[in-house]
């Protein structure tokens, strides 16, 4: 896989460079975000993009490659020394999805980078049909207007409801552990326990109400939605 580092330090180019190649990945580096736009970017796989840097900014140019269709389904993981809330709020508005501070833990960059990749390969594996939709039987899920419709019924879902049972009708028959679901629907930065996965499971599966019994718990393995 190809990632594209872009930042305006010559020495964090560098040193992400190394770290990420000794991890298996083909790196290229820009200084600016001028220079990266005149890369072909639909050949990456994520790019690691700084905020802070000379005439365009890492948001500026993460709103061009969103608004380019294109690029607009690369994932981004913003670099920066902003750490405020409101910067958080404002890269992950822009498309973001990821957001690492400086300084950098190079165990963390790896770790996040992995996750998104495997995150982005996962939800390019079953596509949805062509009104952006998934549905079995009784249920309809709207991806763009997140919404879930059961039985004609439009339920009141939370966010983390809405990204398991998307989750899991994007994967049907397949296991997946309490860590993988901690991986892939939990927001990387919130600390939880192998204990809420099942809180929420229950209630999901109560949610759904005749569906439910399609999520199956397999016995020291996790769970499944058995289609």
């Amino acid at each position: 896989m190809k990632i594209l580092v872009v930042d305006d330090e010559q020495d964090i180019c560098e040193i992400l460079q190394y770290n990420l190649e000794n991890e298996g990945f083909e790196v290229v580096t820009a200084n600016s975000a001028e220079e990266a736009l005149e890369l072909p970017l639909q050949d990456y796989s994520l790019i690691l993009l700084d905020v802070m840097m000379g005439e365009m900014s890492g948001f500026q140019m993460a709103r061009r490659l969103k608004n380019d269709p294109a690029t607009t389904q690369i994932p981004i993981i913003f670099i920066t020394a902003l750490d405020s809330e409101d910067n958080l709020v404002k890269g992950l508005n822009i498309g973001a999805d990821d957001y690492i501070a400086k300084p950098l833990s190079m165990k963390e960059v790896k770790a996040r980078v992995k996750a998104v990749l495997r995150r982005t390969q996962l939800q390019q594996t079953v596509p949805a049909a062509a009104d952006n939709t998934m549905t079995y039987e009784g249920i309809t899920i709207n991806l763009n207007a997140k919404t879930v419709v059961c039985d004609g019924k439009e339920l009141d879902f939370t966010k983390l409801e809405f990204e398991l049972l998307s989750f899991f009708l994007q994967h049907p028959n397949k296991v997946f552990s309490r860590e993988d679901l901690l991986k892939y629907c939990w927001p990387q930065d919130v600390l939880v326990l192998d204990r809420t996965v099942d809180v929420n499971i229950t209630r999901l599966r109560k949610k759904i109400g005749r569906y439910g019994k399609q999520i199956k718990t397999r016995v020291g393995y996790g769970y499944c939605f058995e289609r």
